[in-house]
């Protein structure tokens, strides 16, 4: 799904606009340095993104870079998940992108296709910071088309189990661990699950990434296939959808549609156990219920063993309109280096990227089993993606609301999804 944030619990209004002084098309390296050196070399360069508790551990990086480089100000623009991408359109259709800014796996193909990303190749080849060879694989093949590297991986996130460690003393049940499987989540669920619902044992919401996703790999499912046809006509797959969708059913999870239900849904006791992303963390170390409650854990095996957790990094892409290209650079190659990357994980901005630093994540957040986040990678399963993504995502959920509130069958919700699907996938 589109990784909106749930930033927890505190959806704060979002600030800035993603507006850039960026200018003129196809200025070259050269052209942009001169000018920079015509105007005494103060340049500031824009930084969008869509989180702000993030942002704010950004500025600080942002603070230390400025410091080693006097002449190059870093200007970072907040906006939520939705308005980020209307406003970067609309940035790209009016030639103003901001400086550099964050790129997802979803709309990656869209703006590196239509020439709105600077390619990042010869840049990488001359960096002795930069080596792809240093982040996970499959990250970086994200942002790279037909050979051209249109950004450098930021972070990379997984999901966990988190759960309420108050109800569970209260129900008098041990609290999750690596030995967990489907069935021992679902026993849980029934004994944290009240008979006047106004507890659940599981927040089950209509989500992918942060849902479905993870039990449907766990099954031995796809969603999609290394021929780029749909999965979710697979056996597997709607095996794995249908033990999701089954606490609902079975009435251990209230109907969630929204992401700020799911978290105002924990937040408020209403459910004990819930699924979601690492990059929560920043939101939920400011909270204090969450800290004095809550902790997470990895996710349960299905139950023959098989581990997974949906596994993506966003990163970060510079504007091909940019008017200077080279502090641009600077400023992504620092973010994507391993002092920047370690800097980052230092201050819990998101799991760094860069091998041999994620751990600096982890002690940032001491007060929760942030660990299980990074341990979980070594089964980890890249979030399924094409060409055009969100044509086919958003769909799906649509498609699948039927089946979610019990409604229709899921195999009859998995085989229309997947006609869908498909049809999107051959306009690619």
């Amino acid at each position: 799904m589109k990784r909106k944030l749930v930033s927890v619990l505190l959806c704060a209004a979002m600030i800035t606009t993603l507006v850039s002084g960026c200018g003129n098309k196809n200025i070259s390296s050269d052209e942009g340095t001169k000018k920079a050196e015509e105007s005494g070399g103060d340049v500031t360069i824009s930084y969008a993104c869509w989180d702000s508790n993030q942002a704010k551990l950004i500025q600080t990086v942002a603070d230390e870079f400025e410091e080693e480089n006097p002449n190059i100000k870093i200007d970072i623009q907040v906006n939520g998940w939705d308005d980020y991408w209307t406003g970067l359109e609309a940035a790209a259709t009016g030639g103003s992108l901001p400086d550099t800014f964050w790129m997802h796996s979803n709309n990656i193909y869209y703006y590196g296709s239509n020439d709105q990303l600077l390619d990042l190749t010869n840049y990488i080849e001359k960096s002795d910071q930069v080596d792809l060879a240093n982040y996970p694989e499959g990250l970086g093949e994200i942002y790279n088309i037909d050979g051209k590297q249109y950004a450098i991986p930021k972070d990379y996130d997984t999901i966990a189990l988190w759960y309420n460690k108050t109800l569970f003393d209260e129900a008098g049940l041990a609290y999750p661990d690596d030995t967990w499987t489907w069935d021992t989540l679902k026993d849980a669920a029934k004994k944290l699950t009240k008979d006047d619902k106004s507890q659940y044992g599981f927040c089950a919401g209509l989500h992918n990434q942060e849902g479905y996703y993870n039990f449907v790999y766990q099954n031995g499912g796809e969603i999609i296939t290394e021929d780029k046809k749909s999965g979710y006509d697979n056996e597997k797959t709607v095996q794995g959808i249908e033990e999701y969708f089954s606490f609902v059913k079975d009435g251990l999870s209230p109907e969630i549609y929204d992401d700020q239900a799911r978290a105002e849904a924990m937040q408020n006791g209403l459910c004990a156990m819930g699924l979601f992303g690492s990059w929560n963390l920043s939101g939920f170390a400011t909270t204090d219920f969450m800290k004095e409650n809550f902790d997470c854990a990895v996710l349960p095996s299905a139950n023959d063993g098989t581990r997974s957790t949906i596994f993506n990094g966003l990163g970060n892409a510079i504007s091909a309109t940019t008017e200077h290209p080279d502090e641009a650079w600077k400023w992504v190659e620092y973010l994507s280096s391993k002092e920047g990357q370690e800097r980052q994980a230092e201050l819990g901005t998101a799991i760094s990227a860069y091998e041999g630093t994620a751990d600096k994540f982890a002690e940032a957040y001491p007060m929760f089993n942030t660990q299980c986040y990074i341990d979980m990678v070594e089964y980890a399963q890249i979030r399924p993606y094409s060409n055009q993504t969100s044509v086919w995502e958003d769909k799906a959920y649509e498609l699948l609301k039927g089946a979610y509130a019990g409604k229709e069958d899921t195999k009859v919700a998995c085989e229309k999804t997947a006609a869908m699907m498909n049809e999107a996938l051959d306009a690619e």
